[in-house]
């Protein structure tokens, strides 16, 4: 779940970043060979490893150095994996000897997975709380045994807003007792909104290659678009929940967040697919298209593409607004490339979707996540807590550590006062379908629409509650450097028409930039 209020700053913190980034920016430590891996690609890092410039070793160990050096202030990172240098041996060995698969995909390529994604190794998964350390999974999660058996290096945990921003309502964006508060690398004194805050925050600030989120209500999209980053919400179901510390089966998914769509789809492609731990899998299987989604990265995506612009509430603040200036210049990027806009569209009943509760979706949500924590919970081989109602007694207990005073846990409160799933969840599961079917899929379905497109994850509640997949990509800058991004939403399956929509749309304007370290 995502959510945008501002965080603090010492003075000193940010005259340190400052420093660290006229420094590191200027230094030629992050390169081997006179080869530079700051903002290099999969395919970059690929094809140095073909050409024996580099070395996985090389790689995880520049980007160690980069943690050491910023992490202390930008929060990205929770833990490192102190098995990322063995597992780079491994892969350097193994494309020494000429194995399978040595030189493609995510082989050799060092990864960061969101706290919440659960790995049976030396690192913890704790959703950024005390209450789980020490706590130990019975197993890798399905994307993390996919992720291993294409070769991907677990570098170790990214930070994010503890619990995925489901303990409380006033606790900041990109904040966890664990992590510490997360920063944006733009400019730090705004948020770098949630609840996948680490995962953006390292991909943006170069910490790591590539990363994976999870969302269940705009913690993908929203994150992306403020660390100028993209970010692929997957269909429900695409990728499995399994292993991963949930918030409600419903709406949960776990997507990539990298520097440029390749990437992500690169990384997409490595993660999807059935999971007999995960029976949402079965269902979504038949979107998976023959020979993946890397077949949807050609040139000439948006040629042909009905593309459906819904102004309110999404695009009415202003014309002045520099936001709206750059979005109406991104319209015009799209009919150059062949996109067909259809304006000025209405979403039924838009003002009560966006609004968590008068939609239903606070009432489901926090009785499918007491369900689903307390199963998750009892899964686990050894845990501090067993419940939701452990969690809320440690928190307690250990108030100081975990801030209850400061921020509280009226979410924790209020799903443990539920009673499973009654005539209250029932009325409002059905009208949150309703919601759905009358609003959204009716107005992608009339208009015969390939995407929606949105700016930053303001969509995010719609595409949230009817399980549909979304694209967010950088978009621009406001007037203090602060990135927002593009969302492209479609129907469920529709990842085959969103991407090359959003790869046309990233290769023919070419918005992201390192980060300013701006105060």
């Amino acid at each position: 779940m995502a959510t945008k209020p501002p965080s603090c700053f010492s003075l000193f913190s940010v005259l340190v970043l400052i420093l660290l980034a006229l420094t590191s920016f200027g230094s030629q430590s992050f390169t081997v060979h006179g080869l530079s891996i700051r903002e290099a690609t999969i395919y970059d890092l690929q094809l140095a490893f073909k050409q024996n410039q580099l070395t996985s070793r090389q790689v995880v160990q520049l980007y160690l150095q980069e943690i050491r050096r910023l992490n202390p202030v930008l929060n990205g990172v929770i833990e490192v994996n102190p098995d990322a240098l063995y597992q780079a041996d491994k892969a350097d060995y193994q494309r020494k000897a000429k194995a399978p698969g040595y030189y493609s995909g995510l082989h050799g390529i060092p990864v960061l997975l969101k706290d919440n994604i659960g790995t049976r190794d030396k690192l913890n998964t704790t959703a950024g709380s005390f209450a789980l350390l020490g706590s130990v999974v019975p197993r890798d999660a399905g994307v993390v045994t996919k992720l291993r058996s294409a070769g991907a290096i677990i570098l170790g945990k990214a930070s994010l807003s503890e619990w995925a921003q489901v303990r409380s309502l006033t606790s900041p964006p990109g904040f966890s007792p664990r992590g510490g508060q997360g920063k944006n690398p733009y400019v730090l004194s705004a948020s770098p909104c949630g609840s996948s805050s680490g995962s953006s925050i390292s991909v943006a600030a170069n910490l790591v290659a590539v990363s994976l989120g999870t969302e269940t209500d705009g913690s993908i999209l929203c994150p992306a678009s403020f660390n100028s980053v993209v970010g692929i919400k997957p269909t429900v179901g695409l990728t499995s929940r399994a292993g991963v510390i949930p918030v409600t089966p419903r709406q949960d998914t776990i997507g990539p967040i990298c520097r440029t769509v390749t990437d992500a789809v690169y990384v997409l492609d490595a993660i999807v697919g059935y999971d007999n731990m995960d029976q949402a899998t079965k269902e979504a299987s038949k979107y998976i298209p023959r020979g993946g989604y890397k077949q949807f990265l050609g040139a000439y995506g948006l040629k042909g593409k009905r593309l459906g612009i819904v102004r309110n509430p999404f695009f009415t603040s202003g014309s002045g607004s520099l936001q709206i200036q750059a979005f109406e210049h991104h319209f015009q990027t799209l009919r150059q490339g062949g996109a067909v806009l259809v304006d000025h569209l209405e979403i039924a009943n838009i003002d009560t979707i966006l609004n968590f509760n008068l939609s239903g979706e606070a009432i489901a949500t926090v009785a499918e996540f007491k369900l689903a924590i307390n199963a998750y919970l009892k899964d686990l081989v050894v845990s501090p807590v067993r419940s939701l109602a452990d969690i809320i007694a440690f928190n307690l207990k250990f108030s100081g550590v975990e801030m209850i005073k400061e921020f509280g846990q009226d979410i924790f409160l209020a799903a443990q006062a539920t009673n499973g799933i009654g005539k209250n969840e029932k009325a409002a599961l059905l009208n949150l379908t309703k919601l759905t079917k009358d609003g959204f899929e009716k107005l992608m379905t009339y208009n015969r629409l390939d995407a929606l497109v949105t700016p930053g994850a303001d969509i995010a509640p719609v595409l949230a509650i009817g399980g549909f997949p979304g694209i967010s990509v950088p978009a621009g800058y406001d007037k203090k450097g602060v990135p927002f991004g593009i969302t492209f939403g479609g129907l469920k399956g529709s990842e085959p028409k969103l991407i090359p929509i959003a790869y046309g749309f990233e290769q023919a304007t070419k918005i992201r930039k390192p980060p300013t370290f701006l105060p």
